[in-house]
């Protein structure tokens, strides 16, 4: 399915003037066509009489004719623009997009134990987790992770993006009714680096079409401020265009909800409105008009919160999210390992008589619960006392005492 003539052509002049490009070859670059396509839409606009040959050529590309927007060229370019400011790529038809998005779906990717060990190479996990975590992220479905703050859901989360490794097309902008939608985002995207051509190389690496950019499969994280509106289209007025919300820029890669529970909306409805998505892999976006269209759902949803998830969600909302997965703390053996990760990162040195101090006499009051976050917490703090006295890094059964006092607050009223 192809765009509009008429889109096209006026693309084309709104890049001519808003740019002030004058080569063919300049313009298949802006617009993002073959030098071909891009001369066949140039000829259309003279015979139109929108565009003319300058009758020289240009000086700064060796033997290529020069062209400029004629009166009536100009006058369309300015009627164009006042229908959209959207100039530059040439827009990806929606169907075609459709079908790019299912040849690189985040479902076409098998994950191996190893490879997920190796991207979680940073976190001491149980064996356990990385058995629920694996067919999980294998199957590209969604996941809730819940249990105690502190535990590293957002790292492994972190960790899972990292474990997929491998680069997808993104379109600049997709097309649907003869409406523009941005969807490449640099603060979301992360462009993978262009691979140029050597030209004594006997073999020409294949190119792309670039009205694709080529990039890392996208992450997108959002938390406390994560509310209903932002999973819709968004208008710009001024320009007229729409650009993607969160979920369609993060086709072929993953969406992270951090912190379930924090956001201004209730979970169940923010739940409720990933339902269709989740189910039938494809969202439903609004025009300003009001008219409805279905875009495809290819995103691994990771929902990370501290609420037991019979608390936030009834049961139609569980079974539709296809794992669950507890994030506990770590036993004493894991925590010790941990301990022991991060003072070697950290250049501390360990001391026995410290650590049977912090576990015989400190955990004991807090039903020896150990949380993942504490050995970071813990031999910060110890560092910062040490800068602080002017000593060399170390621990000892008080420094323990004094970093352990800044890790609780002591339950107390205060009197006003």
């Amino acid at each position: 399915m192809k765009l509009p003539l008429v889109m096209m052509r006026d693309i084309l002049i709104k890049t001519m003037f808003r740019k002030n490009i004058d080569t063919a070859s300049e313009l298949a670059e802006a617009i993002c066509l073959p030098r071909t396509v891009t001369q066949e839409l140039i000829d259309i606009a003279r015979e139109q009489k929108l565009v003319e040959a300058t009758g020289t050529l240009n000086a700064n590309s060796g033997s290529e004719m020069g062209y400029q927007l004629t009166d009536s060229g100009k006058s369309r370019a300015l009627d164009a623009l006042s229908q959209s400011e959207y100039y530059g790529a040439m827009p990806v038809p929606l169907e075609v997009y459709r079908a790019q998005v299912a040849r690189q779906s985040i479902r076409n990717i098998q994950i191996t134990r190893q490879e997920l060990t190796n991207a979680m190479g940073h976190l001491v996990l149980p064996d356990s987790l990385l058995d629920h975590l694996g067919p999980a992220v294998s199957a590209g479905r969604s996941i809730l992770m819940y249990g105690p703050p502190g535990n590293g859901k957002s790292s492994i989360s972190n960790g899972i993006r990292d474990a997929m490794g491998d680069r997808i097309y993104v379109p600049r902008a997709i097309e649907y009714s003869g409406q523009v939608i941005t969807v490449y985002d640099p603060i979301v995207h992360s462009k993978a680096e262009s691979e140029t051509d050597d030209p004594n190389s006997l073999r020409r690496k294949r190119t792309f079409d670039t009205r694709y950019v080529r990039c890392e499969r996208p992450t997108v994280i959002t938390g406390g401020e994560l509310s209903l509106n932002m999973l819709d289209l968004v208008y710009n007025p001024t320009a007229r265009t729409y650009q993607a919300p969160l979920q369609l820029k993060s086709t072929g890669g993953i969406f992270i909800v951090d912190d379930l529970g924090r956001q201004t909306e209730p979970p169940q409805a923010l739940v409720n409105r990933w339902i269709v998505p989740l189910e039938e892999s494809k969202d439903i976006l609004a025009l300003q008009s009001g008219e409805k269209f279905e875009v495809p759902f290819d995103t691994l949803v990771i929902f990370s919160t501290n609420f037991h998830p019979n608390e936030i969600f009834d049961q139609a909302a569980l079974r539709r999210i296809f794992f669950k997965i507890k994030i506990d703390g770590p036993n004493q053996e894991n925590f010790l390992k941990i301990f022991a990760m991060v003072a070697k990162k950290r250049q501390m040195p360990l001391d026995e008589a410290a650590l049977v101090h912090l576990l015989k006499a400190k955990y004991p009051t807090i039903d020896n619960v150990y949380a993942n976050y504490q050995p970071v917490f813990l031999i910060d703090q110890m560092i910062s006392i040490c800068e602080f006295e002017g000593i060399p890094y170390q621990m000892s059964p008080e420094l323990i005492d004094r970093a352990w006092a800044n890790m609780f607050v002591k339950d107390e009223k205060i009197v006003k």
